[in-house]
């Protein structure tokens, strides 16, 4: 339960940033969205954040490209011999959803190996379970119960430092 509370949120943040380094647009992008907005004179706030929708895309296409834990812990365990399509499943066998895969699939993403925040300002994706494309959380009665947590806390050191974060491409 700890690393799935600590290590998840320290390794987005380091995609995040990553991301910024590797794209000065979107980096660019994002710190006109929040001048806008928000504007020099202050950092930006948790009631800032509604209308930050590029600064959110950045974070869910973060989680989409670089899902902090690719297998979700929605271990399963067959408790009786069953078939799942053509395949064979024994009693005993556990199996997990394996998010990278779901992020990565050419059927459910347009060029999902492409880092494209726009995709979530175009189309609204909940990652907070209701939507099995992306559902870094978990879904259903399993779902982390520090996924707002975990959100707000990314967006706390994220946008307020997003002006800090001038770095540049290779």
């Amino acid at each position: 339960m700890i690393f799935r509370g600590t290590d998840t949120v320290a390794i987005l943040l380091e995609w995040i940033i990553a991301r910024m380094v590797l794209h000065p647009d979107i980096q660019a992008k994002a710190q006109s969205e929040i001048d806008t907005v928000v504007g020099a004179a202050r950092n930006v706030s948790d009631s800032d954040l509604p209308n930050l929708p590029y600064l959110q895309a950045i974070v869910k296409e973060t989680l989409r490209v670089h899902p902090p834990g690719p297998l979700l812990s929605w271990a399963r365990l067959a408790i009786h011999d069953t078939h799942i399509g053509d395949h064979f499943v024994p009693a005993g066998t556990t199996a997990m959803v394996n998010m990278w895969a779901i992020t990565h699939d050419e059927q459910v993403w347009a060029e999902p190996n492409e880092y494209k925040p726009e995709r979530f300002v175009e189309e609204d994706v909940a990652i907070m379970g209701s939507d099995l494309r992306l559902a870094p959380f978990g879904s259903g009665r399993r779902v982390c119960p520090g996924k707002g947590h975990g959100l707000g806390h990314c967006s706390a050191v994220v946008g307020p430092n997003a002006p800090k974060l001038q770095v540049g491409g290779f």
